[in-house]
Protein backbone atom coordinates (compact mmCIF):
# COMPACT_ATOMS: atom_id res chain seq x y z
CA UNK A 1 0.00 0.00 0.00
CA UNK A 2 1.41 3.51 -0.81
CA UNK A 3 1.55 6.12 1.46
CA UNK A 4 -1.18 7.99 0.14
CA UNK A 5 -3.35 5.23 0.29
CA UNK A 6 -2.19 4.79 3.87
CA UNK A 7 -3.21 8.85 4.39
CA UNK A 8 -6.94 8.06 3.37
CA UNK A 9 -7.51 5.58 5.74
CA UNK A 10 -9.15 5.78 9.45
CA UNK A 11 -7.21 6.30 12.60
CA UNK A 12 -7.09 3.30 14.21
CA UNK A 13 -5.28 0.66 16.33
CA UNK A 14 -1.85 1.03 13.84
CA UNK A 15 -2.21 3.79 12.82
CA UNK A 16 -2.63 8.03 14.15
CA UNK A 17 -1.81 11.75 12.09
CA UNK A 18 -0.74 14.65 13.80
CA UNK A 19 -0.32 18.01 12.45
CA UNK A 20 2.73 18.81 14.41
CA UNK A 21 4.30 17.24 17.37
CA UNK A 22 1.98 16.21 19.66
CA UNK A 23 2.29 17.52 23.67
CA UNK A 24 5.09 15.16 25.48
CA UNK A 25 2.28 13.53 27.27
CA UNK A 26 0.34 12.85 24.78
CA UNK A 27 3.28 11.35 22.21
CA UNK A 28 4.10 9.21 24.80
CA UNK A 29 1.20 7.18 25.47
CA UNK A 30 1.03 6.90 21.78
CA UNK A 31 4.69 5.41 21.66
CA UNK A 32 4.05 2.85 24.57
CA UNK A 33 0.35 1.55 23.30
CA UNK A 34 1.86 0.69 19.89
CA UNK A 35 4.51 -0.88 21.27
CA UNK A 36 2.53 -2.77 24.05
CA UNK A 37 0.15 -3.69 21.24
CA UNK A 38 0.57 -4.63 17.35
CA UNK A 39 3.17 -1.57 16.81
CA UNK A 40 2.46 1.18 15.17
CA UNK A 41 2.74 4.07 12.69
CA UNK A 42 2.71 7.96 13.79
CA UNK A 43 2.26 10.19 10.54
CA UNK A 44 3.20 13.98 11.59
CA UNK A 45 2.33 16.86 9.22
CA UNK A 46 -1.16 15.09 8.63
CA UNK A 47 -4.49 17.12 9.69
CA UNK A 48 -6.87 14.89 10.72
CA UNK A 49 -9.64 16.45 10.15
CA UNK A 50 -10.93 16.89 7.69
CA UNK A 51 -7.75 14.23 6.79
CA UNK A 52 -5.34 16.92 4.93
CA UNK A 53 -1.37 16.75 4.08
CA UNK A 54 -0.11 19.88 5.21
CA UNK A 55 3.64 19.22 5.45
CA UNK A 56 6.40 20.33 8.19
CA UNK A 57 9.19 22.78 7.23
CA UNK A 58 12.07 21.15 5.42
CA UNK A 59 14.52 23.19 7.35
CA UNK A 60 13.34 21.68 10.73
CA UNK A 61 13.04 18.12 9.62
CA UNK A 62 16.28 16.89 11.40
CA UNK A 63 15.71 19.30 14.36
CA UNK A 64 12.55 18.05 14.65
CA UNK A 65 13.42 14.10 14.24
CA UNK A 66 16.15 14.44 16.54
CA UNK A 67 13.74 15.93 19.71
CA UNK A 68 11.39 12.74 19.03
CA UNK A 69 14.10 10.47 19.29
CA UNK A 70 15.18 12.44 22.84
CA UNK A 71 11.83 12.75 23.87
CA UNK A 72 10.77 8.80 22.94
CA UNK A 73 13.88 8.16 24.86
CA UNK A 74 13.04 10.10 27.81
CA UNK A 75 9.72 9.84 28.66
CA UNK A 76 9.06 5.88 27.40
CA UNK A 77 10.81 2.59 29.64
CA UNK A 78 12.00 0.30 28.86
CA UNK A 79 13.96 1.76 25.84
CA UNK A 80 11.54 1.96 22.49
CA UNK A 81 13.86 2.49 19.19
CA UNK A 82 11.60 4.21 17.11
CA UNK A 83 12.29 4.30 13.14
CA UNK A 84 12.08 7.56 12.02
CA UNK A 85 11.74 8.70 8.43
CA UNK A 86 11.24 11.59 6.18
CA UNK A 87 8.36 11.25 3.27
CA UNK A 88 8.16 13.73 0.67
CA UNK A 89 4.66 14.19 -0.81
CA UNK A 90 4.30 16.33 -3.58
CA UNK A 91 6.71 18.43 -1.99
CA UNK A 92 5.43 18.34 1.53
CA UNK A 93 7.57 16.75 4.10
CA UNK A 94 6.00 13.98 6.55
CA UNK A 95 7.89 12.44 9.54
CA UNK A 96 6.86 8.94 9.64
CA UNK A 97 7.65 7.46 13.22
CA UNK A 98 7.17 4.01 13.11
CA UNK A 99 7.05 1.69 16.40
CA UNK A 100 7.46 -2.50 16.37
CA UNK A 101 5.80 -4.78 18.99
CA UNK A 102 7.77 -4.81 22.03
CA UNK A 103 9.06 -7.58 23.41
CA UNK A 104 10.19 -6.13 26.95
CA UNK A 105 6.44 -5.88 27.85
CA UNK A 106 4.72 -3.94 29.10
CA UNK A 107 5.95 -0.47 28.21
CA UNK A 108 4.84 2.86 30.45
CA UNK A 109 5.67 6.40 30.86
CA UNK A 110 8.36 7.22 33.03
CA UNK A 111 7.04 9.80 34.99
CA UNK A 112 3.88 7.83 35.88
CA UNK A 113 5.58 4.29 36.65
CA UNK A 114 3.95 0.92 35.48
CA UNK A 115 0.97 1.00 37.51
CA UNK A 116 -0.30 4.61 36.16
CA UNK A 117 1.55 4.82 33.44
CA UNK A 118 1.20 1.79 30.97
CA UNK A 119 -1.23 2.47 28.16
CA UNK A 120 -2.28 0.16 25.60
CA UNK A 121 -4.07 1.09 21.92
CA UNK A 122 -8.10 0.17 21.89
CA UNK A 123 -8.94 1.57 18.14
CA UNK A 124 -8.00 4.72 17.80
CA UNK A 125 -7.76 5.85 21.43
CA UNK A 126 -4.52 5.24 23.87
CA UNK A 127 -6.22 3.63 27.23
CA UNK A 128 -4.58 3.17 30.81
CA UNK A 129 -4.12 -0.53 31.29
CA UNK A 130 -5.84 -2.18 34.24
CA UNK A 131 -3.87 -4.60 36.81
CA UNK A 132 -5.06 -7.10 34.40
CA UNK A 133 -4.12 -5.72 30.90
CA UNK A 134 -0.53 -5.48 32.70
CA UNK A 135 -0.39 -8.77 34.12
CA UNK A 136 -1.28 -10.17 30.44
CA UNK A 137 1.67 -7.77 28.84
CA UNK A 138 3.85 -9.24 31.46
CA UNK A 139 2.80 -12.93 30.73
CA UNK A 140 3.62 -12.07 26.78
CA UNK A 141 6.93 -10.76 27.81
CA UNK A 142 7.46 -14.20 29.37
CA UNK A 143 5.70 -16.35 26.86
CA UNK A 144 3.28 -17.73 28.63
CA UNK A 145 -0.34 -18.02 28.74
CA UNK A 146 -3.17 -17.21 31.56
CA UNK A 147 -4.38 -20.28 30.70
CA UNK A 148 -1.43 -22.26 31.10
CA UNK A 149 -0.80 -20.68 34.41
CA UNK A 150 -0.99 -22.89 37.38
CA UNK A 151 -4.45 -22.75 39.70
CA UNK A 152 -2.99 -23.03 43.47
CA UNK A 153 -7.06 -22.67 44.50
CA UNK A 154 -7.61 -26.31 44.60
CA UNK A 155 -5.81 -30.00 44.10
CA UNK A 156 -5.87 -32.10 41.26
CA UNK A 157 -7.67 -34.84 43.36
CA UNK A 158 -10.40 -31.74 44.32
CA UNK A 159 -11.20 -31.18 40.43
CA UNK A 160 -14.16 -32.99 39.41
CA UNK A 161 -13.21 -33.15 35.67
CA UNK A 162 -15.41 -36.52 34.73
CA UNK A 163 -17.42 -34.61 32.51
CA UNK A 164 -14.60 -33.40 30.56
CA UNK A 165 -13.16 -36.36 30.81
CA UNK A 166 -16.29 -38.46 29.16
CA UNK A 167 -15.92 -35.60 26.58
CA UNK A 168 -12.33 -35.80 25.95
CA UNK A 169 -12.36 -39.89 25.59
CA UNK A 170 -15.78 -39.90 23.32
CA UNK A 171 -14.34 -37.33 21.00
CA UNK A 172 -10.55 -38.89 20.61
CA UNK A 173 -10.95 -41.83 21.72
CA UNK A 174 -7.83 -41.78 24.50
CA UNK A 175 -7.77 -42.04 28.10
CA UNK A 176 -7.62 -38.88 30.09
CA UNK A 177 -5.07 -40.00 31.98
CA UNK A 178 -2.19 -38.39 34.16
CA UNK A 179 0.41 -39.02 31.82
CA UNK A 180 -2.37 -37.39 28.86
CA UNK A 181 -3.19 -34.44 31.91
CA UNK A 182 0.73 -33.62 31.85
CA UNK A 183 1.42 -33.63 27.94
CA UNK A 184 -1.61 -31.67 27.56
CA UNK A 185 0.29 -29.11 30.14
CA UNK A 186 -3.29 -29.37 32.15
CA UNK A 187 -1.55 -29.92 35.04
CA UNK A 188 1.95 -28.77 36.20
CA UNK A 189 4.17 -29.98 39.07
CA UNK A 190 5.15 -27.90 41.96
CA UNK A 191 6.20 -28.52 45.37
CA UNK A 192 6.38 -32.72 44.41
CA UNK A 193 2.64 -31.91 43.64
CA UNK A 194 0.39 -32.06 40.29
CA UNK A 195 -1.51 -28.67 40.60
CA UNK A 196 -4.56 -27.95 37.65
CA UNK A 197 -3.58 -25.27 35.22
CA UNK A 198 -6.90 -22.34 34.76
CA UNK A 199 -7.30 -24.51 31.93
CA UNK A 200 -8.14 -27.58 33.17
CA UNK A 201 -10.04 -25.53 35.83
CA UNK A 202 -12.37 -24.12 32.92
CA UNK A 203 -12.71 -27.43 31.11
CA UNK A 204 -13.98 -28.94 35.18
CA UNK A 205 -17.55 -29.03 36.32
CA UNK A 206 -15.79 -27.97 40.37
CA UNK A 207 -17.66 -24.88 41.82
CA UNK A 208 -14.45 -22.90 41.81
CA UNK A 209 -14.83 -22.24 37.88
CA UNK A 210 -18.21 -21.13 38.38
CA UNK A 211 -16.59 -18.52 41.07
CA UNK A 212 -13.31 -17.68 39.80
CA UNK A 213 -14.49 -18.15 35.87
CA UNK A 214 -18.48 -16.67 36.35
CA UNK A 215 -17.87 -15.08 33.46
CA UNK A 216 -16.73 -17.93 31.40
CA UNK A 217 -20.27 -18.31 29.79
CA UNK A 218 -22.20 -17.31 26.66
CA UNK A 219 -25.41 -15.56 26.34
CA UNK A 220 -27.65 -16.34 23.83
CA UNK A 221 -30.55 -14.35 22.46
CA UNK A 222 -32.42 -14.15 19.63
CA UNK A 223 -34.71 -10.78 19.26
CA UNK A 224 -37.23 -9.08 17.33
CA UNK A 225 -36.80 -7.50 14.19
CA UNK A 226 -33.15 -5.54 14.36
CA UNK A 227 -32.84 -4.09 17.88
CA UNK A 228 -32.28 -5.57 20.79
CA UNK A 229 -35.38 -4.55 22.57
CA UNK A 230 -37.26 -7.88 22.66
CA UNK A 231 -35.97 -10.81 23.60
CA UNK A 232 -37.73 -13.94 21.92
CA UNK A 233 -35.87 -16.54 23.04
CA UNK A 234 -32.28 -16.32 25.59
CA UNK A 235 -29.99 -18.70 26.91
CA UNK A 236 -26.83 -18.57 28.87
CA UNK A 237 -24.69 -21.64 28.25
CA UNK A 238 -22.71 -21.89 31.52
CA UNK A 239 -21.45 -25.51 31.05
CA UNK A 240 -17.81 -26.32 31.08
CA UNK A 241 -15.52 -24.76 28.13
CA UNK A 242 -15.87 -27.84 26.31
CA UNK A 243 -19.13 -28.58 26.03
CA UNK A 244 -20.19 -24.71 25.35
CA UNK A 245 -19.51 -25.29 21.54
CA UNK A 246 -21.93 -27.47 20.74
CA UNK A 247 -24.94 -25.85 22.57
CA UNK A 248 -24.19 -22.47 21.42
CA UNK A 249 -24.27 -23.56 17.71
CA UNK A 250 -27.33 -25.63 18.37
CA UNK A 251 -28.90 -22.25 19.71
CA UNK A 252 -28.34 -20.57 15.95
CA UNK A 253 -29.92 -23.39 14.16
CA UNK A 254 -33.02 -23.13 16.40
CA UNK A 255 -33.17 -19.75 15.35
CA UNK A 256 -32.45 -19.78 11.58
CA UNK A 257 -34.16 -21.07 8.87
CA UNK A 258 -33.49 -23.89 6.30
CA UNK A 259 -35.44 -23.83 2.79
CA UNK A 260 -35.35 -26.38 -0.16
CA UNK A 261 -34.65 -25.70 -3.66
CA UNK A 262 -35.49 -28.25 -6.34
CA UNK A 263 -32.40 -28.58 -8.87
CA UNK A 264 -33.02 -31.20 -11.56
CA UNK A 265 -34.57 -34.18 -9.94
CA UNK A 266 -32.75 -33.44 -6.65
CA UNK A 267 -34.06 -31.29 -3.82
CA UNK A 268 -31.51 -29.44 -1.85
CA UNK A 269 -31.99 -27.84 1.58
CA UNK A 270 -29.80 -24.59 2.26
CA UNK A 271 -29.61 -22.51 5.80
CA UNK A 272 -30.28 -18.95 5.19
CA UNK A 273 -26.62 -18.47 6.78
CA UNK A 274 -23.47 -20.15 6.23
CA UNK A 275 -23.88 -22.08 9.18
CA UNK A 276 -20.36 -23.70 8.79
CA UNK A 277 -18.87 -20.58 9.27
CA UNK A 278 -20.82 -19.50 11.69
CA UNK A 279 -20.17 -22.10 13.83
CA UNK A 280 -15.75 -21.52 13.40
CA UNK A 281 -16.73 -17.88 14.04
CA UNK A 282 -18.49 -19.17 17.18
CA UNK A 283 -15.31 -22.05 18.10
CA UNK A 284 -12.85 -19.00 17.50
CA UNK A 285 -14.46 -17.05 19.97
CA UNK A 286 -14.36 -19.90 22.93
CA UNK A 287 -10.91 -21.15 21.85
CA UNK A 288 -8.96 -17.21 21.12
CA UNK A 289 -11.31 -15.50 24.11
CA UNK A 290 -9.16 -13.52 26.43
CA UNK A 291 -10.16 -15.39 29.78
CA UNK A 292 -7.94 -13.39 31.95
CA UNK A 293 -10.38 -10.52 31.78
CA UNK A 294 -12.80 -10.72 34.11
CA UNK A 295 -16.20 -9.97 34.05
CA UNK A 296 -16.76 -10.31 30.19
CA UNK A 297 -18.61 -13.18 28.52
CA UNK A 298 -19.37 -14.11 25.02
CA UNK A 299 -22.48 -12.77 23.69
CA UNK A 300 -24.46 -14.29 20.31
CA UNK A 301 -27.06 -12.24 18.76
CA UNK A 302 -29.17 -13.15 16.31
CA UNK A 303 -31.95 -10.81 14.87
CA UNK A 304 -33.90 -10.74 12.04
CA UNK A 305 -31.15 -9.26 9.82
CA UNK A 306 -27.74 -10.90 10.86
CA UNK A 307 -26.10 -13.09 13.11
CA UNK A 308 -23.53 -11.35 15.78
CA UNK A 309 -20.85 -12.86 17.49
CA UNK A 310 -18.79 -11.00 20.06
CA UNK A 311 -15.91 -12.44 22.40
CA UNK A 312 -13.54 -10.62 24.57
CA UNK A 313 -10.16 -10.09 24.46
CA UNK A 314 -9.01 -7.54 21.15
CA UNK A 315 -7.49 -9.60 18.09
CA UNK A 316 -4.38 -11.07 18.24
CA UNK A 317 -1.76 -8.53 16.74
CA UNK A 318 -0.34 -10.73 14.29
CA UNK A 319 -4.34 -11.84 12.74
CA UNK A 320 -5.42 -9.31 9.74
CA UNK A 321 -9.21 -10.45 8.62
CA UNK A 322 -8.41 -8.82 6.13
CA UNK A 323 -6.44 -10.98 4.55
CA UNK A 324 -9.19 -14.11 5.34
CA UNK A 325 -7.73 -16.72 2.82
CA UNK A 326 -3.59 -16.30 3.86
CA UNK A 327 -4.39 -18.92 6.20
CA UNK A 328 -2.93 -16.72 9.63
CA UNK A 329 -2.26 -18.80 12.74
CA UNK A 330 -1.47 -17.37 16.40
CA UNK A 331 -2.71 -18.55 19.97
CA UNK A 332 -4.07 -16.96 22.25
CA UNK A 333 -4.49 -20.21 25.25
CA UNK A 334 -1.59 -22.22 24.48
CA UNK A 335 -3.25 -24.79 26.76
CA UNK A 336 -6.97 -24.88 25.46
CA UNK A 337 -6.50 -24.53 21.90
CA UNK A 338 -4.59 -27.29 21.64
CA UNK A 339 -6.88 -29.31 23.14
CA UNK A 340 -9.99 -28.04 21.61
CA UNK A 341 -7.30 -29.26 18.38
CA UNK A 342 -6.61 -32.60 19.49
CA UNK A 343 -10.76 -33.30 20.45
CA UNK A 344 -11.40 -32.35 16.84
CA UNK A 345 -13.12 -28.77 17.62
CA UNK A 346 -10.91 -26.96 15.58
CA UNK A 347 -8.95 -28.03 12.88
CA UNK A 348 -5.70 -27.09 11.34
CA UNK A 349 -3.87 -24.16 12.82
CA UNK A 350 -4.65 -21.58 10.31
CA UNK A 351 -7.20 -23.11 8.61
CA UNK A 352 -9.94 -21.28 10.65
CA UNK A 353 -10.32 -18.00 8.08
CA UNK A 354 -9.72 -20.01 5.56
CA UNK A 355 -13.11 -21.83 5.78
CA UNK A 356 -14.86 -19.13 6.89
CA UNK A 357 -13.91 -17.09 3.37
CA UNK A 358 -14.35 -20.20 1.52
CA UNK A 359 -17.82 -20.76 2.95
CA UNK A 360 -18.76 -16.81 2.35
CA UNK A 361 -17.99 -17.74 -1.42
CA UNK A 362 -20.97 -19.63 -1.77
CA UNK A 363 -23.07 -17.50 -0.17
CA UNK A 364 -22.95 -13.95 -2.14
CA UNK A 365 -26.01 -12.58 -0.17
CA UNK A 366 -24.32 -12.65 3.34
CA UNK A 367 -21.78 -9.82 4.07
CA UNK A 368 -19.05 -10.68 6.77
CA UNK A 369 -17.97 -7.78 9.00
CA UNK A 370 -15.81 -7.32 11.78
CA UNK A 371 -15.05 -5.20 14.33
CA UNK A 372 -12.96 -4.27 17.59
CA UNK A 373 -15.23 -3.02 20.22
CA UNK A 374 -13.37 -1.41 23.33
CA UNK A 375 -11.30 -4.52 24.34
CA UNK A 376 -13.80 -6.61 22.23
CA UNK A 377 -14.00 -8.51 19.06
CA UNK A 378 -17.15 -8.98 17.29
CA UNK A 379 -17.83 -10.69 13.82
CA UNK A 380 -21.32 -9.92 11.93
CA UNK A 381 -23.21 -12.32 9.00
CA UNK A 382 -25.47 -9.89 7.95
CA UNK A 383 -28.01 -10.30 5.00
CA UNK A 384 -26.97 -7.50 2.25
CA UNK A 385 -30.78 -7.82 0.54
CA UNK A 386 -32.80 -8.01 3.92
CA UNK A 387 -36.33 -5.72 4.02
CA UNK A 388 -37.87 -5.77 7.37
CA UNK A 389 -41.34 -7.48 6.56
CA UNK A 390 -43.82 -7.02 9.43
CA UNK A 391 -46.75 -9.51 8.23
CA UNK A 392 -50.30 -7.72 9.03
CA UNK A 393 -51.78 -9.53 12.17
CA UNK A 394 -55.37 -9.32 9.71
CA UNK A 395 -52.93 -11.33 6.88
CA UNK A 396 -55.02 -14.79 7.76
CA UNK A 397 -55.81 -15.23 4.21
CA UNK A 398 -52.50 -16.47 3.55
CA UNK A 399 -51.82 -18.15 7.22
CA UNK A 400 -55.27 -19.94 6.47
CA UNK A 401 -53.96 -21.46 3.22
CA UNK A 402 -50.72 -22.25 4.48
CA UNK A 403 -51.54 -23.72 8.51
CA UNK A 404 -55.68 -23.97 8.18
CA UNK A 405 -58.46 -22.33 10.16
CA UNK A 406 -57.47 -23.71 13.54
CA UNK A 407 -53.84 -21.35 12.93
CA UNK A 408 -56.05 -18.30 12.06
CA UNK A 409 -58.42 -19.24 15.29
CA UNK A 410 -55.39 -19.83 17.31
CA UNK A 411 -53.82 -15.91 15.84
CA UNK A 412 -57.06 -14.23 17.23
CA UNK A 413 -57.17 -15.90 20.46
CA UNK A 414 -53.56 -14.31 20.85
CA UNK A 415 -54.12 -11.32 19.83
CA UNK A 416 -56.66 -10.58 22.16
CA UNK A 417 -54.79 -12.37 25.36
CA UNK A 418 -51.30 -12.87 24.57
CA UNK A 419 -50.76 -14.99 27.48
CA UNK A 420 -53.57 -17.38 26.85
CA UNK A 421 -52.52 -20.67 27.84
CA UNK A 422 -52.80 -23.78 25.48
CA UNK A 423 -55.45 -25.63 27.55
CA UNK A 424 -57.80 -22.30 27.29
CA UNK A 425 -57.22 -22.59 23.71
CA UNK A 426 -58.29 -25.95 23.28
CA UNK A 427 -61.41 -24.88 25.68
CA UNK A 428 -62.79 -22.57 23.36
CA UNK A 429 -61.67 -24.16 19.80
CA UNK A 430 -62.96 -27.29 21.26
CA UNK A 431 -60.07 -29.54 20.18
CA UNK A 432 -57.93 -31.28 22.32
CA UNK A 433 -54.36 -29.54 24.51
CA UNK A 434 -52.10 -31.37 22.17
CA UNK A 435 -53.56 -30.93 18.59
CA UNK A 436 -53.63 -27.07 19.96
CA UNK A 437 -48.83 -27.48 20.71
CA UNK A 438 -49.02 -29.39 17.52
CA UNK A 439 -50.23 -25.99 15.77
CA UNK A 440 -48.51 -23.93 18.44
CA UNK A 441 -45.16 -25.54 17.23
CA UNK A 442 -45.69 -25.30 13.27
CA UNK A 443 -46.45 -21.47 13.64
CA UNK A 444 -43.11 -21.19 16.05
CA UNK A 445 -41.09 -22.99 13.71
CA UNK A 446 -42.41 -20.61 10.65
CA UNK A 447 -41.60 -17.35 12.82
CA UNK A 448 -45.26 -16.66 13.49
CA UNK A 449 -45.46 -16.55 16.75
CA UNK A 450 -43.04 -16.79 19.46
CA UNK A 451 -42.76 -17.33 23.34
CA UNK A 452 -41.53 -14.82 25.46
CA UNK A 453 -40.51 -15.87 29.37
CA UNK A 454 -41.17 -19.10 30.93
CA UNK A 455 -44.28 -21.86 29.81
CA UNK A 456 -46.03 -20.40 32.81
CA UNK A 457 -45.76 -17.20 33.23
CA UNK A 458 -44.70 -16.05 29.49
CA UNK A 459 -46.59 -14.54 26.93
CA UNK A 460 -46.97 -15.19 23.47
CA UNK A 461 -45.69 -12.57 20.39
CA UNK A 462 -47.02 -12.12 16.79
CA UNK A 463 -43.99 -12.00 14.56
Amino acid sequence: MNIKEIIKQPEGRRIEFKEKIPKVADLAKTIVAFANDAGGELFIGVQDEPRKIVGLPEDDLIVTEEKLNNLIFDHCYPIIIPEISVINIDNKYLLRVKIYKGNNMPYYLKSKGKLKGTYIRVGSSNRLASDEIIAELERQRRNISFDAEINFDISLSELDIRSFTNFYEEKTGEKLSENTLKKLHLVQQYNNELKPTNALVLFSDHELRKFQFHYAKIECARFKGTSSEIFIDQKTIDTNIALQADQAYEFILRHINKGATVKGVYTESRWEYPVAAVREAVRNAIVHRDYSLSGKDIKIAIYDDMIEITSPGLLLPSIDFSEMETRQSDIRNKVIAPVFKQMGIIDQWGNGLQLIADELKTYPEIEFRWFEKGLQFQVQFIKKDYVENKKPANDYEAIENEFGKIAVELLKLIEKNSRISAAKMAEVIKISEPSINRYLKKLTDNKIIAREGSKKSGNWVIL
